[in-house]
């Protein structure tokens, strides 16, 4: 078992640090958690992730591909069709963060999340 410590130690490693970053970023997990286990065209993402702009959809997809999660597949078909999904990697990291957000949920439920000077 990787200890904390050794987890700290290994974020000092900019790729690490980066790719972490990508990952638990605000639009990043949503848009991970969202393709689980589906493919879907752009503005199928755009829908089911509330607040999302465009900007910033285009922009997690394109991190999130070249860090190796998200497959990008260009459909050879007028007009032009592109689906997202997740590549094997993409599944290993939706399923460490699924059980960070179901405890995320569970703790704000229970009233024990966000301070109210914060609004939650």
């Amino acid at each position: 078992m990787v200890t904390v410590r050794e987890l700290q130690l290994d974020t000092v490693c900019p790729d690490t640090r980066l790719l972490v970053e990508h990952v638990t970023s605000k639009w990043g997990v949503l848009v991970l958690l969202t393709l689980d286990d589906r493919t879907l065209r752009w503005s199928e993402l755009k829908r089911e992730i509330a607040g999302v702009s465009e900007k910033m959809l285009i922009q997690t997809l394109q991190t999130l591909e070249a860090d190796g999660l998200v497959r990008r597949e260009a459909l050879p078909v007028v007009p032009p069709h592109v689906e997202y999904s997740l590549t094997a990697h993409g599944r290993v990291a939706t399923g460490l963060l699924a059980p960070l957000v179901h405890w995320a949920q569970r703790h704000v439920q229970d009233g024990a999340g966000l301070s109210s000077a914060q609004g939650g």
